[in-house]
């Protein structure tokens, strides 16, 4: 069985036991959360798509670490001006384990 999720603005197919990056929750690690915006389950029965979400259907995942992504570098320059910024930039995300998938 597997299902479509929404969180942090972005998709991500997930089943059982898999283990994903999202962008940040607030969650402490080793707590469970549910996320309800499902919006599609697949399974041996079948397909449901949602309109927007499945209605009844939820994802649990436990929530691995809290940490920061790689370096993101952002450097801006206008040829001949001297203008130069050179800025760096790491994104917080949350680990999350895959424990249920309740359609």
């Amino acid at each position: 069985m597997y299902a479509v999720i929404r969180t942090g603005g972005k998709q991500y197919k997930v089943a059982k036991d898999d283990v994903i990056v999202v962008e940040k929750l607030e969650a402490e690690p080793g707590s469970a959360i549910t996320i309800g915006d499902v919006l599609m389950v697949g399974g041996e029965a079948g397909v449901t798509v949602g309109s927007p979400l499945v209605a009844g259907a939820a994802v649990t995942a436990e929530v691995v670490s809290q940490g920061k992504g790689e370096k993101v570098i952002i450097f801006k320059k206008k040829r001949r001006q001297n203008y130069r910024r050179k800025r760096g930039h790491r994104q917080m995300h949350t680990v999350l384990k895959i424990t249920g998938i309740a359609a």
